[in-house]
């Protein structure tokens, strides 16, 4: 899976987008219901040991003739690596042991706007206005999806201890996404990425053997086996080539936005696996998230175009 590959038309950044929400979501369905067998810091763990096995043998090859490149942007490396792979997942898996499933997707949600607000602070990049608009008009179908169409449920959040680790995660990845620009040019994306991982279990190396020594340990079966398998090879590799390869053709502030897919696709799945009925909020809310990304991705007409600031 070489850079040029990934740009030919039929790998569209925008599918790459969605489908990488696809499996967070998916992700995140599993994370929750497995959540009394595989402890947060283990999962992320061997969720990103698993991606490794994965991308290893792709990396391999390109290791000798592009070590000087990824050498010499060590720093980059470790910045991304850290804040990519061994703090979100790490840190939203957390989250979900001490809030509810609602109020980390409704916080996961505002990654967007970080991440815009992250690209014009550091590399002044403005949103144009059709991404602006359509910004706004996804989040509102967030919302609306996430309060199940009630004032009354939204103003009923409140933050707790599992909302500020989600509030840190959503930092990370906001921070990871506007600096993947970063990323060292010349190396393979499969190298980039097991350097990523390398980064990320240093990371999460200490935060584990804590865990250990507090007695939490994965209760191992075929779920939870299962659960694993997943977030490792669809969730953590495939999704990380995916949204790389999607983020590096439209940019952060697009790409970014592509995360308020997630819940939409958790609506869906809840509906297909749980057997859950759609409600009128579903329809109205996946209505105005489909909308905002459409509105944002459509190639303006020249006399319409909004040339963003360099």
């Amino acid at each position: 899976m070489s850079p040029e590959p990934m740009r030919r038309p039929h790998f569209n950044p925008y599918l790459l987008l969605a489908l990488t929400s696809l499996f967070w979501a998916g992700n995140m369905v599993m994370s929750r219901g497995l959540r009394a067998d595989l402890p947060p810091v283990a999962l992320a763990f061997w969720r990103w040991v698993t991606a490794f096995c994965c991308v290893l043998p792709l990396a391999l090859p390109h290791l000798k003739s592009q070590w000087p490149l990824l050498r010499a942007a060590w720093k980059k490396v470790i910045f991304l690596g850290v804040f990519g792979v061994g703090c979100y997942n790490t840190f939203s898996y957390v989250a979900v042991q001490y809030t509810t499933a609602t109020s980390a997707t409704l916080l996961n949600s505002f990654i967007p706007v970080v991440t815009s607000v992250l690209a014009l602070a550091f590399f002044g990049r403005r949103l144009a206005r059709p991404e602006v608009i359509g910004g706004l008009i996804s989040l509102v179908g967030v919302v609306l999806l996430i309060s199940r169409g009630s004032i009354a449920t939204l103003l009923g959040l409140e933050l707790n201890t599992g909302d500020l680790w989600m509030l840190l995660a959503v930092f990370s990845w906001s921070l990871y996404t506007a600096f993947l620009q970063w990323r060292p040019q010349g190396v393979h994306p499969m190298l980039l990425l097991a350097a990523f991982i390398v980064v990320g279990l240093a990371v999460m190396a200490p935060m584990y053997a804590w865990e250990l020594s507090t007695g939490a340990a994965v209760n191992l079966h075929a779920g939870s086996l299962g659960g694993i398998l997943y977030a490792g090879v669809v969730a953590a590799f495939l999704g990380f080539v995916c949204f790389n390869a999607g983020v590096a053709q439209v940019g952060p502030a697009v790409g970014s936005l592509f995360i308020h897919l997630m819940p939409v696709f958790a609506s869906i799945l809840s509906a297909l696996v749980l057997g859950e009925t759609p409600a009128w909020y579903h329809y109205a809310g996946m209505a105005l998230v489909f909308g905002g990304i459409l509105l944002t991705t459509r190639k303006p007409t020249p006399a319409l175009a909004v040339s963003p600031a360099r």
